[in-house]
């Protein structure tokens, strides 16, 4: 069987992103960094989403980005409730590009044929490290760099959600079985993954449901 490195966050993006790499028949091991990210409950998230469609393996992998910060997400800072022009302090500078590394040198020693990562460049927030010319750029230099590809095994990144609209993620994820509930997508979801339902991350996924015309089953906090 074809193999491949799924980044999954346990957000909602990356476990329908999953569920497509499986729907293409690819055994899929399925890596989770863990940066230091205020959310951490969504790292639980992932380990459901492993278990809900069952991946091959799943490895979680420690970077620590919060000794540099930069960002929201990996530093005292406040996370924004409102929209903002420009790129959002939620960014955290060459997460992307780490986690795409780490992938790559897992991707190598399986022997896998693509590493699948649910970036999207539609309903997103902004960040450089989504974008179409980001992912065509990234592949070119993995396959400048490993030994792999040198020797003629080379290797794909996959996105395939980057196109799609929050909405159509929604309906690709509940026709291929994705319980969006087990997903925390939250910028400041509590220890139990409970959403805040005011950030960037929450407004977006949000939107999705009701555009799709799906209940959304996201568990959220008392207001």
């Amino acid at each position: 069987m074809k193999r491949a490195v799924v980044l999954l966050s346990g957000g909602m993006d990356s476990a329908v992103t999953l569920a497509m790499a499986q729907a293409e028949g690819f055994e899929c091991h399925a890596l989770s960094v863990n940066y230091g990210q205020r959310h951490e409950s969504e790292l639980q998230a992932a380990k459901r989403v492993c278990t809900m469609l069952g991946a091959a393996q799943h490895k979680e992998v420690p970077v620590d980005l919060r000794s540099f910060g930069g960002s929201a997400l990996t530093a005292d800072i406040a996370v924004p409730e409102s929209a903002s022009s420009g790129i959002p302090i939620t960014y955290v500078p060459a997460r992307n590009t780490i986690m795409l590394s780490v992938a790559l040198s897992w991707a190598e020693v399986l022997g896998a044929e693509a590493v699948f990562c649910g970036v999207n460049a539609v309903d997103y927030s902004g960040y450089p490290d989504c974008r179409p010319e980001y992912i065509r750029a990234f592949e070119v230099m993995a396959n400048l760099a490993t030994q792999a590809a040198i020797e003629g095994r080379r290797l794909q990144i996959r996105t395939p959600i980057i196109a799609m609209t929050k909405a159509d993620i929604v309906r690709e994820g509940i026709r291929l079985g994705v319980d969006f509930a087990q997903t925390v997508s939250c910028y400041q979801a509590d220890a139990d993954g409970r959403a805040c339902g005011r950030c960037d991350a929450c407004r977006l996924r949000a939107e999705g449901f009701r555009a799709a015309g799906v209940p959304d089953n996201t568990r959220y906090l008392a207001r």
